[in-house]
């Protein structure tokens, strides 16, 4: 009896699931089952109005009434598009069209009827027949839908193979959730059914959404995932702040309940989603938080038709920057940078994504002014956005002099050019580590900063209008290369260990499209001279990254995975800062971004002081190198066990450790 029992629910398994996988009906097809429709309906109304009136229904006549009214409101199917909607996904939309249609259908049979019975004393039936045709018709066309919408629905819930799915919570009842939640619902290649959704709006609590309940209590969804009957959340990292996904994610984490992530909602549009679309969260969807808002409009009307050069265009940074951009309709994208390999790859990219973008690739380095300067006056870019420098502290702590050519005399060639060809604005991207800089590499960065600010005033005091210099000073971005997450993803592959420098080092992070947003924002909203800060929110403590990562791996910290602390590199700090304690800030439009009140530079005194330390750079003399820098950023803590300069220079302040 159970064999038997076993080979029925495998056959109606069988005719569930050819049906649920039954390809979508051609447009002719749903055409043709509306004109049938259309059909049974009129017949129907015309009967009903020839009993009301006691006359009898001649064939002839009511073939030729009947044709009438197919032929008009067929016209009008065409009008309204009304086959073009999939039948299982119908939506309100879709039957405004149906409504929309078979009204205007309805008005000129009325208008015909009208001119027949006043000039050739004919009716195609009496006023009623048109209400009831309507409804009949209307009726008809709708319950069609919805009785392939539920029943599509209904085996997709109650069917034998429901069991080979698994329940799962979304979290958020936005617009963006509830429509991922019908699509899963009406999809049968996702092996998951709704079995509810998390808000973190108390005030959903104790409502359904598609017919499952909202749990708004923090209490009711937990003791749901931690009784097992749910395993699986699925969040859409874009409509979360990151403190409200970090709270879930520990949790998540600690009961080892499933995090998946959404793809963009764009994807699921007319029901093209596949499994592979709904991913493992990853480290960086739960760092990154609500992307900012950026004036698109003034943005596009500031770019659009300009030629724009990016340096470091093949970077992490730069790279972003380009996409963003290449949006907006530029005339000419110059792509400036030395490395090779990650442009061709960028070039590549473009060319699939943006076919009708004007685009160079340039290979050149921003050390060689004359190179430059034959760019600059061949093409006369009118917007440069600077990201090109070195970037890695321990390796610029080694090499000083090449930090200073790059990232110094590399800025100034390209602000001294921007002038001299008349470009309307240069942005320069920075770090937060130019902030009481305790390593080389940030240090460079902040006398590129007062160069650059330095010309701005002077720009100013000569009354010259029209190019603004602005600067903007980033966090840790996610995932760039040679990054924290990248390097931690790849030591757990291998089984660990993970390495750490300090149990108590933080970092302040942002993805790279946040970044680029900053960018493209601050140059749109700066007026020259400004130093802008991104709101990065709280920073994160590197351990508790590292052992996140573990888990979300499916690891414990520890026991399967070691973490070992390798001690701080040289130059490196345990937090960094994004103004020093003199710099204020003032608000602005965008209340993520802010503007650093930084104190001025004279032009001349900054321009003294780099000719020195250009000399000492080319000359790679290191030590004189870091003394200069010293001389020119005060605030500049040396490292003298790594920079043997003197004694009267190694300004040691408290501890770091000790102040945190």
């Amino acid at each position: 009896m159970v064999t038997k029992q076993s080979k029925y629910q495998r056959i109606i398994t069988l005719l569930f699931d050819s049906f649920m996988r039954v390809p979508y009906l051609s447009r002719w097809m749903v055409l043709l089952m509306d004109i049938f429709i259309v059909i049974i309906s009129f017949t129907i109304s015309s009967l009903v109005c020839f009993q009301l009136i006691g006359k009898v229904l001649e064939t002839d006549v009511f073939l030729y009434k009947m044709l009438l009214n197919l032929s008009v409101t067929i016209l009008f199917f065409v009008i309204f598009h009304t086959y073009r909607g999939i039948i299982r996904y119908t939506t309100f939309v879709d039957i405004m069209r149906i409504f929309s249609a078979l009204l205007c259908s309805s008005v000129i049979m009325f208008g015909l009827n009208y001119l027949l019975s006043e000039y050739y004393r004919k009716d195609i039936y009496i006023e009623q027949g048109f209400f009831i045709n309507f409804i009949l018709t209307f009726s008809a066309m709708i319950l069609l839908r919805m009785f392939v919408k539920l029943l599509y629905d209904f085996i997709k819930k109650r069917n034998l193979f429901q069991s080979l799915s698994k329940p799962i919570l979304i979290v958020g009842v936005d617009t963006a959730s509830v429509a991922m939640a019908a699509m899963i619902e009406s999809n049968i290649s996702i092996p998951y059914h709704l079995a509810g959704f998390i808000s973190l709006d108390v005030n959903a609590a104790d409502k359904t959404i598609l017919n499952v309940p909202v749990y708004g209590k923090k209490s009711e969804y937990e003791k749901i995932l931690k009784k097992g009957s749910v395993k699986t959340i699925l969040i859409n990292p874009k409509s979360l702040e990151r403190k409200e996904k970090q709270e879930l994610s520990d949790f998540c984490i600690e009961n080892r309940v499933q995090m998946l992530v959404t793809p963009p909602l764009e994807k699921w549009q007319g029901g093209t989603q596949k499994i592979k679309d709904i991913k493992e969260i990853q480290i960086e969807d739960l760092l990154g938080r609500i992307p900012i808002e950026i004036s698109t409009e003034a943005i596009s009307k500031d770019l659009k038709g300009k030629c724009i050069m990016i340096t470091g265009a093949a970077g992490s940074i730069g790279s972003e920057i380009v996409r963003q951009i290449s949006l907006f309709e530029p005339g000419l994208l110059l792509l400036c940078d030395i490395a090779e390999t990650p442009m061709h790859q960028l070039t590549l990219e473009l060319k699939e994504n943006f076919p009708d973008l004007h685009f160079l690739p340039v290979i050149c380095d921003v050390r060689n002014h004359a190179r430059m300067e034959k760019i600059f006056k061949m093409y006369q870019p009118q917007h440069v956005y600077h990201a090109a420098a070195y970037k890695h502290v321990p390796l610029m702590e080694d090499h000083p002099s090449e930090s200073i050519l790059t990232n110094v005399f590399g800025t100034k060639n390209m602000a001294d050019l921007a002038i001299r060809y008349k470009a309307e604005a240069f942005v320069m991207i920075s770090t937060d580590k130019a902030v009481n800089p305790t390593n080389v590499m940030g240090t460079s960065k902040r006398i590129a900063e007062i160069y650059v600010q330095s010309l701005q005033d002077k720009l100013a005091s000569e009354g010259i209008k029209g190019l603004r210099f602005i600067t903007t000073r980033f966090g840790n971005v996610l995932g760039s290369n040679g990054s924290v997450i990248p390097r931690f993803k790849e030591q757990i592959a291998k089984g660990g260990p993970v390495t750490v420098t300090h149990p108590e080092i933080i970092r302040y992070f942002m993805t790279i499209p946040e970044a680029c947003r900053l960018v493209l924002e601050a140059a749109n909203m700066g007026k020259g001279g400004e130093i802008f800060v991104f709101d990065m929110g709280d920073p994160v403590k590197i351990v508790d990254l590292a052992k996140k990562m573990i888990r979300l791996s499916g690891l414990i910290p520890y026991e399967e995975i070691e973490i070992v602390f390798t001690g701080l590199r040289p130059g490196e700090k345990l937090y960094e800062e994004l103004l020093a304690d003199e710099e204020m800030v003032k608000p602005t439009y965008n209340r993520k971004i802010k503007i650093g009140n930084v104190r001025p530079y004279a032009y001349e005194k900054i321009c003294r002081e780099l000719s020195g330390l250009l000399n000492a750079a080319k000359d790679t003399d290191d030590d004189i190198v870091v003394k200069l820098m010293k001389e020119i950023v005060p605030e500049f803590h040396i490292d003298c066990h790594h920079h043997p300069v003197e004694e009267s220079l190694c300004e040691v302040p408290v501890s770091e450790e000790e102040s945190c």
